[in-house]
This record gives structure tokens, sequence and C-alpha cells, in this order.
């Protein structure tokens, strides 16, 4: 069991009708804040107008950069940093789902260096301060209002990269449940399929480590498949969105790790499937995951399977290990393809054989992916044609 420090200084304001403490909150940072959000579904659903409302009473000063992308660009992150720079902002306020969320990280880290701010992530330039930021979630899947990561795209190189760095955990986040009832059942799904990953790329590993995170995850693992389907069916139920929007947050802050130094593998893999075909993350997260498990067992690593399918599904213990291994994989397929109904083939979103091989080398970053099985080039691409 390794020794880990663990420090997540977020302040959470959770449940309906917090937002009464977003201008007391900004006003601890300063007077000119800068709004950052998507593609206007904030303005539809009438949360834009509270926020400038209690933007306003606090008497602060207003800026705005709309129209941050799905798996954000670079672009987006350098126009805000540009803003944050000429206008002198002192907080930076993102209210959306992780994409906006990861996008005004990096523009608060950008506005406090010379430099352009993708060298963050392609030459892990150093991140020793930003600007505070302060979330209002709208849609549970990556946890960024939690977590000290974000993850970027650039177009023109086809690269997609992810970093965790201290300084980018926000200073306040905003969980609303009734903030995602306009989620689409689509949508509400890849959030879903990518709460999983978060956890079993962490549950997945054989080091020895505490048995109440095993049942933490666990637990966090049942709730996403209790009440997925129900928000997907009532959208408005808060009870549902409640737990899906905590679990989110609790997926990917830092607590589940403990001491555990594996690599993540799903992950990787996917980052360089949007980086091309700039597909929803959650939705190939729900490709890779069940064909990343199924390569991975063995005689070595069954015992985890059990453990899963006995502890989150049900499966009978007094089945052979194997059986319960491969059933355990098969429930989960069931669960992602049929219940929450996302496509289960790369062919079905258009992702072709001709680029596995440049991708599985990114992946691996032309070495070994040392995750819960080290995974070399090789083994990424038959994943790859796995998921065809």
């Amino acid at each position: 069991m390794n020794s880990f420090i663990y420090d997540i200084p977020v302040k959470v304001y959770f449940g309906e009708n917090q937002l009464c403490h977003l201008s007391e909150e900004l006003s601890k940072y300063g007077k000119r804040v800068l709004l950052t959000y998507g593609g206007g579904s904030i303005k539809k659903n009438g949360l834009y107008d509270k926020v400038v409302q209690e933007i306003k009473k606090a008497g602060l000063q207003i800026f705005e950069l709309s129209g941050i992308e799905p798996n954000p660009r670079i672009e987006s992150v350098r126009e805000g940093t540009k803003i944050c720079k000429e206008e002198k902002i002192d907080v930076l306020l993102a209210v959306g789902g992780g994409s906006t969320l990861d996008a005004t990280k990096y523009m608060a880290a950008g506005a406090c260096v010379n430099f352009d701010p993708w060298k963050f992530l392609s030459e892990w330039a150093p991140i020793e301060k930003a600007l505070p930021v302060i979330t209002i979630l709208t849609l549970s899947a990556t946890g960024s209002e939690m977590d000290a990561g974000g993850v970027i795209s650039n177009l023109e190189t086809q690269e997609k990269i992810g970093r965790m760095e201290y300084p980018l955990l926000p200073k306040v986040s905003f969980l609303d449940p009734t903030n995602t009832y306009t989620v689409s059942p689509y949508q509400t799904a890849c959030g879903a399929a990518d709460m999983i990953s978060h956890i079993l790329e962490v549950y997945f590993n054989m080091e020895q480590d505490f048995y109440m995170l095993d049942c933490f995850m666990e637990g966090m693992l049942k709730t996403i498949i209790k009440y997925t389907p129900i928000a997907m069916k009532e959208p408005q139920n808060y009870e549902a969105r409640a737990n899906l929007m905590w679990t989110s947050s609790w997926a990917i802050n830092g607590f589940i790790n403990g001491g555990k130094r594996q690599a993540w593998s799903c992950h990787p893999m996917e980052h360089e499937l949007s980086a091309i075909y700039d597909i929803t993350h959650g939705l190939g997260l729900a490709i890779l995951t069940p064909r990343w498990m199924e390569y991975c067992l063995n005689e070595t690593t069954v015992s985890k399977y059990v453990q899963f399918g006995t502890n989150v599904f049900g499966i009978d213990s007094s089945l052979e290990p194997i059986a319960i291994a491969k059933k355990s994989i098969e429930m989960l397929s069931t669960f992602l393809f049929k219940t929450l109904k996302l496509k289960s083939t790369f062919t079905e979103v258009g992702i072709e054989k001709k680029n596995f091989c440049s991708m599985a080398k990114k992946a691996c970053k032309n070495s070994i992916l040392q995750g819960f099985q080290p995974l070399s080039q090789q083994d990424i691409e038959k994943i790859f044609e796995m998921c065809l």
C-alpha cells in the first residue's frame, strides 16, 4: 500500500437554489469577470439570465466568451487567454459541461504566462499559477468541476492531450442537478460511460490497496447503473440527476486513487479517436472499454473481474472464475449498448482501420502504455480492431 497526499480544496455548493451565493464568491476574487460557455443552451433554459443577474448584483464587470466546443479547441483557449490579458480579468466563471470547464482552466493558466497555452500540453510547460476559476456545472460526466485537470484538442496537429496540475483546480463549483434537466438522453448516456471509465481505469488494478476504496468504487458503479436509465427516461427526476452529478465529481477528484500509481489505458486510446474523428468522448470510451477488458483478461487478472462481476452485477460467485469474468464484460456491454442505446462499434461512428497504426503509436507514446496490463502499439491496434 503506497503513501499519498490528498488535497482537493474545492468549495462545492450542491443542490437547488444555491446560485444565490455566486455573487459573494465571485466578489472574493476581484471585479472583472470572464463568463465562458458553449453553444448557447444556457440562454435557452434561462440559466444565463440567472448568472448575469448574480454577477450584476455584486457590481462586477462582465466580459464573455461563448461558443466553446465539445472536445474543446486550443483556439478557444487562446481567445480566452487573450481576453484575460487585454481586459485584466480577475476571475473566470465557466458555465457548462466538461469542455467549457476544461478550456476555461487553461485560459486561467494561459493568462499568467507569456507563451502560447498549447505549450502546456505539447511541451509540458510548467503550470505554476492560474487565475481563479469558478464553475457552474450543466452536464454530469467529466468531473472537471472538482479536479485539477483538463483535455484540449488541436485539430491542426490532430492531437488531444490532457494534464492534471494543482493550480487548475476550481476555487468554487456550483452543482445544481436541475441544471442538467435539459441534457438529452444521448448526452446523459455518454456522460455515464465517461464516469464508468473514470472508475474502471482505477478499479482494474492488481495493486493491493484500500478495501474501502474498492467498495466506494463499486457503490458508484451501481449508482450509475441504477440512475442513468431513470434520468434518460425521466429527465427531470431530481434524485437521479443528483446522484449522477455527485458521482461524476467523486469518480475523478483523486479520492478513489488512494496510493495507486497505475497509468490509465482507455482514456489515452480514446483521445486519439476524438483527436481525428471528433466523436463524443464518452461514446468512444463506451466502445473501447469492454474490448479493453476482454483483451486484458487472463489467469493473473481474472480475480479482479470476479470481484467486479459479483459485487457490481451480482453474478453468482459459485461459477468458475473465468465464466464470471466473461459474464461481467457481457453485462457491462449490455448496459452500455442495450440499456443506454449507445453505438457499439467503430464502424457505426465512421472510425476507419487506416488510422489505427498512427493512433496506437500516439496512445502509447511510441513505447508501452503501463496500465492495468502493459499495452504496446501492437496491443492497442488489436484492441482497436476488436472495436470494428
